[in-house]
């Protein structure tokens, strides 16, 4: 089959390699309909940092089952299934506390010796534990709707994660620092799931800001730094924001979401930190400041997200603005390493 493989910084590739194939009894072998380039990608991509040349690339798919392992009992051959970005037991404590992406049994889809989303078929460990299954199958979704159930296997799950952690609610005001696939999702999350009042975009891309705004996004602020702190507060009365969800991992955002968010308020951080920031505890203390933090566990929210999706009440799908087949898929990386694409979807 063909999948994308990384050959070094700035060169992807697509090979001829090994069929997936069924290894251990609770497997199943997914034939990919849709797959996407994630932000988290672009880190190899540019060097930042290292991974081993010849491993495969992705960890975002929809599908189709193929094969599934003589233990296997939630999902069969023909569904078409969401998967979120690491494979679980959905049945360790870890698990059980919602805390998927932690599962004593889990791993990420694209590590080193596992089969990537940039293919054409992916094996996938505890099948049971982390498919979900599209109700009323292929025959109930049109080619139309598979951006959006392609955008719950990570991003939507992750921006309504960092929402979540920031205790964002009803009528609440949010912040949200990032422009990206995740802070736009976050946007979503906060408002169409959550029923936040008041959503702040940090974003000086229109392009991108428009996608925010037609997801619920109030107010959108292009400054960056003090600038936009000052901004933040002063749409805030001064005080700042309750709730801010970090949706970069940088220490630049990071320093705004301290700058903004006001005395007793919440930071839910999503932001996978490459670059390690540093956190000032002082403030944190000084402010009476939670901070949450957490790799997104998308099978947590992946039952109720795929309901709404399926009902046609939430559609994250706006998220992407490119498609390409699978054969073009270092064009992806490109366009979003440039910024000419938010996330890219392969198709075929």
């Amino acid at each position: 089959m063909r999948a994308a493989v990384y050959q070094a910084a700035g060169h992807v590739t697509v090979e001829e390699v090994p069929d997936a194939a069924l290894v251990e009894p609770t497997d199943a072998v997914v034939r990919v309909l849709r797959s996407c380039i994630c932000g988290s990608d672009l880190w190899s991509w540019r060097g930042v940092i290292q991974r081993p040349a010849g491993s495969r690339l992705g960890h975002e798919f929809i599908g189709t089952v193929e094969e599934v392992g003589a233990k296997v009992t939630t999902v069969k051959v023909g569904d078409l299934v969401v998967a979120p970005f690491q494979w679980s037991d959905n049945t360790c404590p870890a698990c059980q506390d919602g805390i998927q992406t932690r599962c004593d049994h889990g791993g990420t889809f694209g590590a080193p010796g596992t089969d990537g989303g940039q293919g054409e078929a992916v094996r996938v460990p505890q099948a049971d534990g982390t498919l979900v299954a599209v109700p009323g199958g292929r025959a109930s979704v049109d080619d139309a709707q598979l951006p959006a159930l392609l955008a719950l296997t990570d991003v939507m799950a992750t921006g309504l994660h960092g929402a979540v952690l920031s205790g964002a609610g009803e009528g609440d005001t949010v912040v949200v620092i990032g422009d990206g696939a995740v802070g736009l999702s976050a946007v979503l999350g906060a408002k169409a799931v959550l029923g936040a009042e008041r959503v702040v975009l940090m974003s000086r891309h229109e392009d991108r800001a428009a996608v925010g705004r037609s997801f619920g996004a109030t107010d959108v602020i292009a400054e960056r730094g003090d600038e936009g702190i000052a901004a933040v507060r002063e749409l805030t009365g001064g005080r700042g924001a309750r709730h801010v969800v970090e949706a970069v991992g940088t220490p630049g955002s990071w320093e705004m979401a301290l700058g903004m968010v006001r005395v007793g308020g919440g930071i839910g951080a999503v932001g996978v930190p490459h670059t390690m920031p540093q956190l000032p505890l002082f403030p944190v203390v000084r402010d009476h400041l939670t901070v949450r933090a957490g790799i997104a566990p998308v099978r947590h929210y992946l039952p109720d997200l795929l309901e709404r999706v399926v009902s046609g009440r939430l559609d994250p799908s706006p998220v992407f603005d490119l498609t390409l087949p699978l054969e073009k898929v270092a064009d992806g990386y490109t366009a979003m390493d440039e910024r000419r694409s938010i996330k890219t979807v392969l198709a075929g």
